[in-house]
């Protein structure tokens, strides 16, 4: 089980620091912080590419009152590939800017085709076994290829105890496979944007500008008509039920049946707010199932919708 290291669990919220240092500066990125603290969330996640490592040294500077009551994570090798010398060059910076002896949670930050497992989860071994890291995880990764890296994981004496797959109410392949698997593995998840980069917040339907109109790859993304049709029908529901409708699609997200521990994220308090409210959120299973019925279910892995 991954608790911090004094004890205290992991929130059912995990706090992104991808804006740290970059569209939020320096106060706007602590106000968050001690927002997310006051809130009650104990899992912080960051990368060695964000911001060009300013994501990891401001929140460095933040925990280091309460470090002890938190789990902190980073990830690697998302350029240059997961070679041993990548991933264990890239650490001592990681720990640099996080002035942390031992970091709680190190990620994979996505799956790399041209370096053998073998080799990459030496390096993480290594890691583990000298006591600085405590966990592995990996992001961006298929079900098969976390099961894949499960084995050769277990060549070390290691394993992977958490994954970070993409999930929303706009993006839901994680759970015809991953999520299944994690939790027969017994593999926590965090998953990442569960407000599909911005769309399930609401401002696109009037009209509004973002990632989703100015980054290409935001827009290949969530630019799909049925998406945006769903991001329209839960505004409405939202305004129904006199909330956000960034606070349904985070609480719908958490609500989840293989209990998941979304990663949210801002560029300021008050846009964060509303994605902290969904901890507070009552969320019916008639209002799970109303909100799960706006977005296309994908088919199970074996593709007999007849049977599901």
């Amino acid at each position: 089980m991954i608790s911090a290291p004094d004890g205290t669990p992991l929130s059912p919220l995990t706090f992104g620091t991808m804006q740290f240092g970059g569209n939020a500066d320096t106060h706007a990125s602590q106000a968050m912080f001690d927002a997310a603290r006051a809130a009650g969330i104990t899992h912080f996640d960051t990368a060695f590419v964000y911001t060009g490592g300013q994501s990891e040294t401001l929140l460095g500077q933040m925990i280091k009152d309460d470090r002890d009551g938190l789990v902190i994570a980073t990830k690697a090798a998302y350029e240059g590939g997961s070679s041993r010398a990548n991933i264990l060059s890239g650490f001592v910076i990681s720990q640099q800017r996080l002035d942390l002896d031992c970091v709680d949670i190190l990620y994979l930050h996505r799956f790399d085709d041209d370096t053998p497992l073998q080799e990459t989860f030496d390096a993480l071994a290594t890691l583990k076994h000298e006591g600085r890291i405590k966990h592995i995880g990996v992001s961006n990764f298929a079900a098969w290829q976390v099961v894949k890296a499960q084995g050769v994981a277990a060549q070390f004496d290691v394993r992977i105890d958490i994954v970070q797959p993409m999930h929303s109410l706009v993006k839901r392949q994680a759970e015809v496979e991953i999520f299944p698997m994690c939790v027969d593995l017994g593999i926590e998840i965090a998953p990442y944007s569960p407000l599909g980069g911005g769309l399930l917040t609401g401002k696109y339907v009037d009209g509004g500008t973002g990632r989703l109109t100015q980054d290409a790859r935001y827009t290949a993304r969530y630019d799909v008509d049925w998406m945006r049709t769903a991001a329209r029908q839960l505004t409405v529901l939202a305004g129904d039920l006199g909330t956000s409708p960034a606070t349904l699609a985070v609480a719908w997200a958490i609500a989840h049946p293989a209990r998941p521990r979304p990663i949210i994220s801002a560029r300021n308090a008050d846009q964060l707010a509303p994605s902290l409210a969904a901890l507070s959120f009552d969320m019916t299973r008639d209002l799970y199932d109303r909100i799960t019925a706006l977005s296309v279910t994908p088919p199970p892995a074996t593709d007999r919708i007849e049977e599901t």
